[in-house]
């Protein structure tokens, strides 16, 4: 290629080559946003109040005096990235200096805020999510059906999970924070539960061992079973983020298990269900990325997130007549089934 005769060519390979290199080192943002979590930045600059400088955000994080250039380095990238603003304050000699003051998205990092995302950034940046990604060409040659979890350690997800006490815990914390920004989106979809005296949440009807130690509420009873098998009666079963923890396979038995269930309820029953729902077509760039990156995710457990075909393919082989979907938690959408 001659780059003196062709100038068109040679920005379009600069701008190919500045593309790939964004997305090799896209990961190097999130360690940042990993590094931020842990120390307790956003923390740092909530409890002071007002927007911080930078040696005034090193002494509060305890950092010691040759890390201050490093945090100025990790703020830089964050800010630019959205996590933080920029603000200009007189310091005491009466100059200019700059400092850093939360945004929404670090406000979400706030540990103790109504809502605290920070166990989410723990646990997907957690080792064990990323260093099974260095055998996935291993994986795609295998001749076996595993996961990519399993082709790298040897067991299932779930398995690994229940004997790590640690790692079981983050995974827990990271769940109930992700609870938290559902119960903001409730309060617009308070109608779709109304004329319900019942509901079985499947997300806690959980193995009898582990429905033992938990504590029972005035409306609420806790049973152990298991939802392959079977479903207690309802007037409605509640499904968030389960079916996108399995294959085909496993959501039509569930489904199947949810029409028995509310089947009392005849035509007035239903299943009410928070997933992921992709549309490629509808959503923005960031949103559509966002949705397949969790598709990735869940594939390496031997799970995935659903295009609105493969959801109504999954509730008309489970036996179900129509159903509605309707984006309205972020990137997550309410999908009400009937029979």
């Amino acid at each position: 290629m001659d780059f003196r005769n062709n100038g068109t060519e040679e920005s379009e390979l600069y701008h190919a080559q500045t593309h790939l290199y964004k997305h090799v080192y896209n990961f190097i943002s999130s360690m940042a946003l990993k590094s931020a979590t842990e120390l307790g930045t956003a923390d740092a600059i909530h409890s002071h109040g007002k927007p911080m400088t930078l040696s005034e955000l090193a002494s509060a994080l305890k950092l010691h005096p040759s890390k201050v250039g490093v945090l100025y380095r990790f703020m830089r990238l964050l800010t630019h990235n959205g996590f933080f603003t920029k603000a200009t304050v007189a310091s005491q000699n009466g100059k200019e200096e700059t400092a850093y003051a939360l945004t929404p998205p670090s406000k979400l990092l706030i540990r103790r805020g109504s809502t605290c995302l920070a166990p989410i950034v723990k646990g997907a940046l957690h080792s064990s999510s990323l260093d099974m990604w260095h055998s996935s060409n291993k994986w795609f040659t295998e001749d076996k059906e595993l996961s990519l979890f399993e082709s790298t350690t040897g067991e299932s997800y779930w398995d690994f999970l229940n004997s790590d006490f640690d790692l079981l815990r983050l995974f827990q914390e990271a769940m109930t924070a992700d609870s938290q920004m559902f119960k903001l989106g409730l309060k617009r979809c308070k109608h779709v539960f109304e004329g319900l005296s019942s509901l079985v949440d499947v997300g806690v009807f959980d193995q009898p061992q582990v429905v033992a130690n938990l504590t029972e509420t005035d409306n609420s009873n806790l049973v152990g079973g298991d939802m392959f098998k079977s479903i207690p009666s309802a007037d409605a079963v509640f499904l968030k983020w389960v079916q996108h923890d399995w294959n085909d396979e496993h959501p039509v038995k569930i489904f199947k298990n949810c029409k028995e269930a509310i089947s009392r309820k005849g035509k007035n029953g239903k299943v009410i269900i928070i997933d992921i729902a992709i549309d490629e077509a509808s959503d923005d760039r960031d949103l559509t990325e966002l949705k397949l990156d969790f598709d990735l995710v869940m594939l390496t457990i031997n799970g995935k997130e659903r295009e609105q075909k493969e959801w109504e393919k999954l509730i008309y082989d489970a036996g179900f007549s129509s159903y509605k979907i309707t984006p309205v938690f972020g990137f997550k959408s309410l999908i009400e089934v009937y029979p």
